[in-house]
């Protein structure tokens, strides 16, 4: 049976918190508000939450699960060949509604799906889901909608479509807008925006002068 908690409420937040870092730790899988819209989220480094996570949504493997983080530092650690131009729009755009593709460290024990290498990478501007991240460490996770359909502004709407799949629902009050991340590619010599959302090709440009858009 799912579990909900009100995170506008202080004592309910607290607990919620608690109970969806125990979650994932178990590896089970939690929903929680971000900066753009509800994600479900598991434990980055168990394949088997990861796998639960894509059936779930009814995603396939060809669609890799992103990956959130609680701090720039934590870059580090996952990633490789990290250009100065990709460190420029972590600088400008983190936490916020940016995601950025680079090559992953081949050390690392997770698989996200057919990622060839890679992983789409992002730090959230939201409080609940940057307190979550920080105690757990990288999530995997994707828009909290089954497959087809729109992706949730609220709570009730991914707790609808995902039900009791979900071991704990951490519920924010709708998200700031419903606008996805901007998404650039940073693993080649240019960045190349691959797809256009809350930061355009013009504001990235701004830091990145040389940033080319894909066809």
């Amino acid at each position: 049976m799912a579990r909900r908690y009100d995170c506008n409420e202080a004592t309910d937040r607290a607990t919620g918190l608690r109970e969806a870092a125990s979650a994932v730790r178990r590896g089970e899988l939690v929903v929680l508000p971000t900066d753009t819209v509800y994600g479900i989220g598991a434990d980055a480094f168990s394949s088997e939450a990861v796998a639960d996570l894509l059936a779930a949504k009814g995603r396939g493997r060809n669609m890799p699960t992103p990956v959130l983080i609680g701090s720039p530092n934590t870059l580090h650690g996952l990633v490789t060949d990290f250009s100065e131009q990709a460190w420029e729009l972590v600088d400008a755009f983190w936490p916020g509604a940016l995601t950025l593709v680079t090559k992953h460290q081949p050390s690392l024990q997770w698989d996200l799906g057919d990622t060839r290498g890679t992983v789409a990478i992002r730090m959230p501007l939201h409080p609940v889901a940057i307190e979550l991240l920080t105690e757990v460490g990288p999530m995997a996770v994707s828009s909290a909608n089954l497959t087809g359909h729109p992706s949730p502004e609220d709570c009730d709407a991914a707790q609808g479509m995902l039900g009791d799949s979900v071991s704990v629902y951490l519920d924010g009050g709708k998200t700031p807008g419903i606008v996805p991340s901007s998404i650039v590619d940073v693993t080649g010599k240019v960045p190349v925006l691959l797809r256009a959302g809350a930061l355009s090709a013009e504001e990235l440009r701004k830091v990145v002068p040389d940033l080319e858009v894909a066809n």
